[in-house]
């Protein structure tokens, strides 16, 4: 297993990547509304925030399990954010 601050490495740079991502499309498309873009922003931030407060508990009785499904869950949250992300 790899260790917590990895793991908060990998929500923060996973996460805003996707926002940064969102941000280029608005650039390079400034004619278009971006209320689609920034909805998928704040969708990212409050991820990031209850991606984070996971990563933090401390009373864990089963660590390996927790943080592993915390990767999962940020991988298809990502996957998520990313096809919308796509479809703009």
């Amino acid at each position: 297993m790899a260790n917590k601050r990895d793991l908060k490495k990998d929500i923060n740079y996973v996460l805003g990547d996707i926002i940064e991502a969102v941000y280029l499309w608005e650039l390079e498309n400034p004619e278009k509304d971006n209320k689609s873009g920034e909805a998928i922003i704040d969708e990212a931030i409050t991820s990031f925030d209850g991606f984070m407060a996971r990563a933090n508990e401390r009373k864990l009785e089963n660590a390996n399990k927790h943080f592993k499904t915390l990767r999962e869950d940020l991988e298809a949250k990502a996957n998520d954010l990313v096809k919308k992300v796509n479809s703009l």
